[in-house]
């Protein structure tokens, strides 16, 4: 048996997911037309057929390969491709957000720690050029750490962003292991500023359970993204894109997903979305009510 085919069936009922239809193709032939990434493409989402299907892409800009060897990600390292710069990113994102008739818009990376900014007046750029489309498009803007350069984090919030998301991904003790070239601390940090510079700013982080982080280290994390300020927390469970990758220790319980949630919200989170199949983009745009219905 393919060794993917049987990770796949090993998988709990509640991961199976429709098959993509028409709807999705045409999501991803103008992906293809406007020759941009999406890290649903380029992560191995398991929710791309959904999302796709309601055409909500997370793009990604800044190329397609990241400078860092995080255990668990799929997107492709240095060497597959060049660390080349598409200027005309910003440019074709705002095609793609017209031809989809998008009104919320993710937009990510790969992480670039080769360039001096990080890649945030790409990002900034790519804001504004969806902002020429409407001011009303609302953007949330999913970004690395940029090494704590507070020069990086001011150039996207100036170019005005309605959420600023940075993964925390997992718990500290697990940072060493997981995500060698990151460190808790400045991605705690990277959050708190975003919230002292623009107040009037979501912030936003998520979560990966099942590799063998203890409830009490989530509850920790919890609490330390609370302390920053961040409003919008996402938790889901983490599938090994390859038997490469680190392994899957723990199928999170349905209702252990549903603790944290209550936990989370408890904590004061504006908006918790806690489950199986949940990432940080996923069902993104449904958030914009919730936090405008909870601000303050």
């Amino acid at each position: 048996m393919n060794p993917a085919s049987s990770r796949i069936n090993r998988l709990p009922a509640w991961f199976r997911q429709d098959i993509p239809g028409a709807q999705a193709r045409q999501t991803a032939r103008i992906i293809r037309l406007c020759g941009v990434n999406t890290v649903c493409q380029q992560a191995q989402c398991p929710n791309i057929g959904h999302c796709f299907s309601k055409a909500r892409p997370a793009f990604m800009i800044l190329g397609r390969s990241c400078t860092r060897s995080c255990r668990f990600c799929a997107v492709e390292k240095p060497g597959v491709h060049d660390l080349d710069i598409i200027d005309a990113e910003p440019a074709k994102i705002a095609r793609a957000v017209k031809d989809l008739g998008l009104d919320y818009v993710v937009v990510t990376s790969v992480t670039r720690d080769d360039l001096a900014d990080g890649g945030a007046e790409i990002f900034s750029r790519t804001i504004e050029s969806i902002h020429q489309i409407s001011k009303d498009i609302r953007v949330e803007v999913l970004i690395p750490d940029f090494g704590g350069r507070l020069a990086s984090l001011e150039c996207i919030l100036s170019a005005g962003p309605f959420v600023v998301a940075h993964n925390m991904e997992t718990v500290r003790r697990l940072y060493p292991d997981l995500r060698p070239q990151a460190d808790y601390q400045t991605s705690l940090f990277i959050l708190e500023k975003a919230k002292e510079l623009r107040p009037d700013i979501f912030t936003k982080s998520s979560l990966m359970l099942g590799f063998g982080e203890l409830e009490s280290e989530v509850i920790g994390a919890m609490r330390d993204l609370r302390e920053k300020g961040c409003d919008i927390l996402t938790l889901g469970q983490y599938l090994a894109p390859t038997a490469a990758h680190y392994p899957v220790k723990e199928f999170v319980t349905v209702e252990q997903f549903q603790r944290y949630k209550d936990i989370g919200l408890s904590q004061g989170f504006k908006v918790v979305s806690s489950g199986p199949l949940l990432r940080s983009s996923y069902h993104a745009d449904q958030v914009k009510d919730l936090v405008l219905i909870t601000r303050g």
